[in-house]
């Protein structure tokens, strides 16, 4: 499972993945915010063929129901649960193996063969290397090096 940088946001996976595992949904990322109108804890789940409203109401319900027994979150939040949306984050290695052929917007830690962002077509991923084709040239890039990768939208 993914770990996050916050022990509640570990906790809130920890408390999720049941609930997920029967859903056969996947959690995209989970974000702890604090925000104008207050706290808020966003979960981001997909599931082959996309996932639905219904999907995201009966886990939001389920969710819910055992962060307020288990006391999780410690203070006043509101709960979101949605698809990730058209620019669906890349996390995890089956991330980039599963969008292959799709374009992509990566940000890297550091400056790769002069640069930190990169759009272009998704070729997977091999021994922890993203492979992407920016206009007609191949960079290879670390996955540790990724701060952040998104779908792009190809119109």
């Amino acid at each position: 499972m993914k770990q996050f940088d916050d022990p509640s946001v570990n906790s809130v996976a920890d408390i999720l993945a049941p609930i997920l595992d029967e859903g056969h949904i996947e959690l995209v990322d989970i974000e702890f915010k604090n925000e104008a109108g207050g706290k808020v804890l966003r979960v981001y789940l997909d599931k082959p063929g996309g996932i639905k409203l219904d999907d995201c109401a009966k886990v939001s319900r389920n969710l819910s129901v055992l962060l307020d027994v288990n006391d999780v979150i410690g203070s006043s939040y509101n709960l979101e649960v949605s698809s990730p949306g058209l620019r669906r984050p890349l996390r995890k290695e089956s991330d980039f193996e599963r969008f292959a052929g799709k374009k992509v917007k990566i940000k890297t830690n550091e400056i790769i063969e002069d640069r930190k962002n990169f759009i272009g077509n998704l070729m997977g991923i091999e021994k922890k290397i993203v492979s992407v084709d920016v206009d007609g040239k191949l960079y290879s890039l670390p996955l540790d090096s990724i701060k952040k990768a998104n779908l792009e939208l190809d119109f």
